[in-house]
């Protein structure tokens, strides 16, 4: 897996965790061309290959913003064509962060708006810190969300809610973003990244194998029918029937013991 990019820090904080930082802290962390780049292709080794990690923590540089979205200076006169030749590496960036078989934690340090409320939503679930604000803002500019927002907002705050976000553009509150079900818990700002931590290394203490397919199953759960879901539940079940790691599961508990999962 590479490390190094110019927009984005990785760090493997632990044997299993790594964490990823949106980092143009000048630019509140708005998402250029390269930061599209990095993103995506990061993503794209992880797929391939998980390298034992089994939880990544994503936050932005800084305590004002966690992304500000696309950054609108790059885009201000671009053509149509420059702006659908970027948008498109942008669609290449979501499908590879959703698509990633491992679990995704966000840390909303700060600010969220347009692409970065987005973001958010790409998680497989998020911590804020209780200064952080949220917006899909997209309307206000003449264009709509285009990062999955549509998709992933109805099924985290409802329909309607989700209707009254977009439609009007306007900002909300990190208690409103637990209230709505968007993040799971508000944390104080110093405290957030250490909360998030304590919840990937309990993440990451669990089987690997089971880890992926669990979230694989639950993301097919909001896609098909519930017949479909379980038939595919089963199967993704049936996978780790074979395993080491579930012998050993069973093994420790009997033995009152930590597990040591390999992967395997």
């Amino acid at each position: 897996m590479r490390t190094e990019f110019e927009t984005i820090a990785v760090e493997r904080v632990d044997e299993h965790v790594l964490m990823l930082v949106l980092d143009r802290p000048h630019a509140a962390n708005a998402i250029d061309t390269q930061m599209g780049y990095d993103l995506r292709d990061l993503f794209l080794d992880l797929y391939v290959d998980q390298e034992d990690v089994r939880c990544i923590v994503l936050t932005g540089r800084g305590e004002r913003a966690f992304c500000a979205g696309g950054d609108l200076k790059e885009r201000n006169g671009m053509t149509d064509a420059d702006w659908q030749r970027q948008h498109a590496l942008f669609e290449q960036m979501v499908r590879a962060i959703r698509e990633c078989p491992i679990t995704l934690l966000g840390a909303i340090n700060g600010a969220a708006y347009g692409g970065g409320c987005e973001l958010t939503l790409l998680t497989d679930f998020a911590y804020a810190a209780r200064t952080a604000r949220f917006a899909l803002t997209e309307i206000t500019l003449g264009i709509m969300p285009g990062a999955m927002g549509t998709q992933n907002l109805p099924h985290a705050v409802g329909e309607r809610r989700a209707k009254e976000i977009i439609l009007t553009g306007q900002p909300f509150s990190a208690e409103d973003a637990l209230a709505w079900g968007m993040v799971n818990r508000l944390c104080e700002p110093e405290h957030l990244l250490a909360e998030a931590m304590a919840t990937a290394r309990r993440i990451a203490a669990n089987a690997p194998i089971a880890l992926m397919q669990a979230k694989k199953s639950m993301s097919v759960a909001t896609q098909v029918d519930r017949h479909t879901g379980y038939q595919f539940e089963i199967e993704a079940y049936n996978r780790m029937v074979p395993t080491e790691d579930r012998q050993e599961g069973v093994r420790a508990f009997n033995e009152k013991r930590r597990p040591r999962f390999r992967g395997r």
